[in-house]
């Protein structure tokens, strides 16, 4: 299936804000990288300009999540907290692996050139924080929600530091695998919740 120029302008322009960050990035670079003529005006038959191009990225970034809102749901119910906590780990590492191209965008973006992008990547941070929080209290009722929400923030935070260093910086991983990595965040996780549960 081909793609349209618009989709290839967006795929290009989100690639090069990551790589080489919002400011450095050229209308001339992304209409190249498209496969177009650099300095055609192509990119303006699809968008006002290259903060329109940057609110596309955007907003696909934030269609994806809606997609993938809520399959934490499955894991529910199969009555084991390490069981559920293992599988939900492997999905909130998939959804950052998913998003390495949006982290790296808002990574080298300062918010002073786009609030959205910072807002953009609050609710990507928050969402996952409050999906975790939420499966959390469904799973442990006896939980207070301020205490979900905190260990629900400690995970997706220890899950960011496992990807960004690789996903950002492109900076070796640390030498653990992923899943001795998984094993280690279930333990945490779950003898944070265990110990929660017994005051």
């Amino acid at each position: 299936m081909d793609i349209s120029t618009k989709e290839r302008l967006v795929n290009e322009g989100m690639r090069l804000f990551g790589e080489q960050g919002y400011r450095a990035t050229s209308i001339n670079q992304i209409e190249k990288a498209a496969g177009l003529v650099p300095g055609c005006g192509a990119l303006y038959n699809h968008f006002k300009s290259k903060e329109a191009l940057l609110t596309a990225g955007i907003d696909r970034q934030l269609d994806r999540r809606r997609a993938m809102r809520d399959i934490s749901a499955l894991f529910a119910g199969l009555g084991d907290l390490r069981t559920e906590l293992t599988l939900l780990c492997r999905y909130l590492l998939s959804v950052l692996d998913q998003e390495g191209e949006f982290l790296q965008v808002a990574a080298r973006t300062p918010a002073a050139d786009s609030a959205r992008v910072h807002d953009a990547y609050a609710a990507l941070v928050d969402g996952l924080c409050t999906e975790l929080a939420g499966w959390l209290t469904a799973c442990a009722p006896d939980l207070a929600p301020a205490d979900a929400r905190r260990v629900a923030t400690l995970g997706v935070n220890a899950l960011l530091g496992k990807r960004v260093s690789s996903i950002v910086f492109r900076a070796p991983q640390p030498d653990i695998a992923d899943e001795d990595y998984v094993a280690e965040w279930t333990v945490m996780l779950a003898d944070r919740i265990e110990s929660l549960r017994q005051n």
